[in-house]
């Protein structure tokens, strides 16, 4: 954990000395914010900041008055400060007589108290999950080869043999198809495929060919079927922050198959580690778009319309070439083939 606060520490100060603008606070900002359940550190530097994703620099987390602000709780009151010229954050603690007093506090409530720095329910099945198979990785993957009394589906409980598993260092693995083509926008090269997840199985017997238990299937799993370790357990503390180059990616899908989304809505983006996206940036979705009209003779004149800028993104899972973020706010829909870039 010390480890982790560390780490957080060090890139909020690289996060700050990269960030040019001054914060900027929302028109007539409340003095305080008493935090409760539901919500988020994005959420609540809204209330004071007009880009509130650039939370890590009012919250001043290299500074001594909140050195992890991941660690603020239900019940907690937070004061805005202006006394040092630019603003800042602190956290106070209520007392008798409705006064308010600035001081360390310790706490000891349960880790799922701490208010995080975005929805964790909404992205946390792409956490979890197989989400991209890179291209040449499909084929070298663990397959099930055949199924017990050959079975044409199997699910929970059932028994499957797998061909692949080079021994029993890994025990819990996930079950999934391959989805889908991932296009690049722009060229139409295939730079990914979906990975359609199925559910869980945990290792029986190593082996060749080695034995699987399913214990959760989500969707019907055949012979064929392709398998991948379950990654671990991991505790994240999103810091949004600005890409540290120029980001010039395309939205390619919105989850769940449809063709505009919003807020709330996760979408793959056609950048990924190559091009220097990572964890925690923050990326602005752009429009272009060309007005199209019909004249009395019949003829058609198109007219570009100025690029406009209407939504914020945070990355939070990325591959090679692939990226997945949360649409955090948006003025409009976000269709396919939008622009995301630099904020």
């Amino acid at each position: 954990m010390v480890r982790i606060i560390s780490a957080l520490i060090l890139a909020v100060t690289a996060t700050c000395a990269f960030a040019a603008e001054p914060l900027k606070l929302v028109d007539n900002p409340p003095d305080r914010h008493i935090v409760v359940p539901g919500d988020t550190l994005w959420g609540i530097s809204g209330k004071f900041l007009k880009e509130p994703w650039r939370w890590p620099e009012i919250w001043q987390m290299n500074k001594a008055e909140i050195k992890n602000p991941h660690l603020i709780y239900p019940g907690d009151i937070i004061l805005l400060d202006m006394s040092s010229g630019s603003p800042r954050l602190r956290k106070g603690k209520q007392i008798k007589g409705g006064n308010v007093k600035l001081q360390p506090q310790v706490y000891s409530e349960a880790v799922q108290q701490v208010i995080p720095s975005i929805p964790p329910n909404v992205i946390e099945p792409f956490i979890s999950r197989p989400l991209v198979i890179e291209p040449g990785e499909h084929d070298s993957l663990p397959r099930i080869v055949a199924t017990m009394e050959d079975r044409m589906i199997v699910g929970d409980g059932d028994e499957a043999y797998v061909s692949g598993i080079p021994d029993a260092s890994v025990e819990k693995w996930q079950v999934f198809r391959q989805g889908k083509p991932m296009k690049d926008p722009e060229t139409g090269e295939v730079i990914a495929h979906e990975a359609f997840f199925l559910g869980n199985a945990r290792l029986v017997r190593p082996g060749e060919p080695a034995t699987i238990r399913i214990t959760n299937a989500k969707e019907e799993i055949h012979r064929g079927n392709r398998l991948m370790p379950t990654p671990p357990p991991e505790i994240i503390a999103y810091v949004p922050h600005r890409p540290d180059q120029a980001v010039a990616a395309k939205v390619m899908s919105i989850y769940g198959g449809v063709n505009e989304g919003g807020p709330g809505n996760v979408i793959s983006l056609s950048r990924g580690k190559d091009n220097g996206l990572e964890v925690g940036h923050v990326v602005a979705l752009y429009r272009n778009r060309v007005s199209v009209n019909v004249d009395m003779d019949g003829r058609r004149t198109s007219t570009p319309i100025p690029e406009e800028r209407y939504a914020l993104a945070f990355v939070f899972r990325v591959f090679n070439r692939v990226a997945y973020a949360l649409v955090v706010e948006s003025s409009k829909s976000v269709i396919v083939g939008d622009s995301a870039r630099n904020p």
